[in-house]
């Protein structure tokens, strides 16, 4: 097979394993209510739940990084998804709210699986298409939207337990294609001499320490929302399982399919202007979705009258589906400039920012748990949010904009060179 054959095929069955380790990964998002139930379980405990294989997911993303780059992404991701195969089918046999959580730390590793894909997809392509082929591999992110396809009707028919187990077959299958239909460059491996304790120098870079603040949210928004959202619906506007997780997938599918568009936009446009509208347009989303269902009353002429405020499912849902698209594009502008500014060392890198993305999705849905918890107002998720993105904007206003015209004709993003 050609050189551009292989990097094509390396693409497809790439995407394909990342979208059903993702898929693995947020399971909780969808069998947790039943378990919550029967487990009779709070909101922070919830949060814990379905937080576990995040965690270990994101612990694992650094040395996945560098392991890739030392011995390639091939025979990494597939060690990485066989691991991930038993622990699966022992989440089925699972009785004990310890249990869950144990278990869910092993096929939690499934999450590393980005961190392993991005270096090794991006090194098959020139670096004028990086941007475009990391945001293909990453639309993978869409197996959140899939899971809450195909897990809500395994629980409808079956019980909650057949969901890991299709999906134990389903992972053992993407082991053997991916074997077959992917293949290894010597040239791509990090020479031998390099030494981890080098590679993690990066950490003292305060430019990866702003692009993990940024994946953070992008990325562990994005990953808490999916695993919240289900739950959301069906405690804010008393949907059953099917019509909540149908309605959470509105998130989460633009969420990661438009990740190579954000890519393409990225490499087009540049990865910083990409950035900064994202953080706006989060920001606008955050906002409004942060106001609570509320009643007010005001003396008239003809005495008290009753007002009522908030967000119907409808309007709600479009706000989710809008923020869904502007994290896809930022989860493609911050590997943009990774693959930009580190190109000798994507997967280090990579590692280290996926990992910061990761421990936002592990920490945000314990820490929504707590909140409502404590405040008893669901949109306390979004409150939350809401101050984390204005974090990203002052930080990226302080180090870039004001030495960077991202509107008019001098904009570089939209220059006739650009």
């Amino acid at each position: 097979m050609s050189r551009k054959g292989q990097a094509l095929s390396i693409l497809i069955v790439s995407t394909l394993a990342f979208t059903v380790c993702f898929m693995v990964w947020m399971m909780f998002a969808v069998i947790g209510i039943p378990l919550k139930k029967a487990l009779d379980l709070n909101a922070t405990e919830f949060g814990l739940l379905t937080s576990m294989p995040v965690l270990s997911g994101s612990l694992v993303r650094v040395p996945l990084g560098i392991w890739t780059d030392k011995y390639g992404g091939r025979i990494v991701m597939t060690i990485l998804m066989a691991i991930t195969v038993p622990a699966i089918w022992l989440m089925s046999q699972a009785t004990a709210y310890w249990h869950f959580l144990t278990i869910g730390l092993v096929l939690g590793l499934a999450g590393g699986s980005f961190s392993v894909g991005t270096p090794y997809v991006a090194r098959w392509f020139p670096k004028k298409q990086q941007g475009f082929a990391m945001g293909v591999f990453g639309a993978g992110n869409s197996g959140a939207a899939v899971n809450k396809f195909i897990a809500p009707a395994l629980v409808v028919a079956f019980g909650w337990t057949m969901v890991p187990q299709v999906y134990a077959a389903i992972m053992l299958g993407t082991v053997i294609l991916f074997w077959f239909f992917s293949y290894s460059d010597p040239a791509h491996l990090v020479p031998s001499h390099v030494k981890f304790t080098d590679q993690l120098k990066a950490l003292k870079d305060p430019r990866v320490l702003k692009l993990c603040q940024f994946y953070s949210i992008v990325f562990g928004g994005y990953v808490a929302l999916s695993l919240w959202m289900v739950q959301y619906y069906v405690g804010e506007y008393g949907l059953d399982i099917r019509a909540a997780a149908l309605l959470a997938a509105v998130f989460s599918l633009p969420g990661g399919v438009l990740r190579a568009v954000g890519g393409w936009l990225s490499d087009k446009y540049g990865a910083h202007s990409v950035t900064w509208w994202v953080m706006w347009v989060s920001w606008i989303c955050l906002f409004l979705l942060s106001y609570p269902q509320f009643d007010f009353t005001i003396t008239t002429i003809d005495g008290p009258k009753t007002f009522h405020f908030g967000l119907n499912v409808y309007a709600f849902t479009a706000l989710m589906f809008l923020l869904g698209i502007a994290w896809a594009f930022g989860k493609a502008s911050v590997f943009k400039y990774i693959s930009d500014e580190y190109p000798d060392n994507i997967g280090t890198i990579s590692g280290i920012v996926g990992l910061a993305g990761g421990m936002g999705g592990f920490v945000l849905p314990i820490m929504f748990g707590a909140l409502l918890d404590l405040t008893g107002i669901r949109s306390s998720a979004f409150m939350l949010m809401y101050g984390v993105v204005w974090v990203s904007l002052i930080w990226m206003y302080w180090t870039e904009v004001r030495r960077t015209e991202v509107m008019g004709s001098k904009a570089k993003g939209f220059s006739l060179q650009g």
